[in-house]
């Protein structure tokens, strides 16, 4: 299968605000000496989950999410994809009689 992305790997690159962008987003150290080369390096790993949505590619790989333009091939941004965890939607708290009557509480948790 075609992947124009990977097909061009090395027309990728970032703008001067993007490379501080992705610095922050990801927060990479100063051991990452050209941001391009790493997210370059990312993508093209075996594992990475690439698909493309409208005028982006979008490249998920190890906890990270890279944005690309799908016709420029310029990285716009990257964000590390953190679990949300549910919200607490209802609460009901019922006293059941039992024979050690102690209350218990039942927490849903609607979506």
């Amino acid at each position: 299968m075609k992947n124009e992305l990977l097909e061009n790997i090395e027309k990728l690159h970032t703008t001067p605000m993007g490379i501080d962008r992705i610095r922050r987003n990801l927060r990479l150290g100063d051991d990452v000496k050209d941001v391009v080369v790493w997210c370059r390096q990312k993508i093209l790993a075996t594992d990475a989950i690439i698909t493309r949505q409208g005028k982006n590619w979008y490249v998920k790989i190890d906890g990270c999410e890279f944005t690309v333009n799908a016709y420029s091939f310029t990285i716009i941004t990257t964000h590390t994809m953190i679990k949300k965890k549910a919200k607490i939607k209802h609460c009901i708290y019922l006293k059941v009689s039992r024979p050690t009557s102690i209350p218990f509480l039942i927490v849903l948790t609607i979506a």
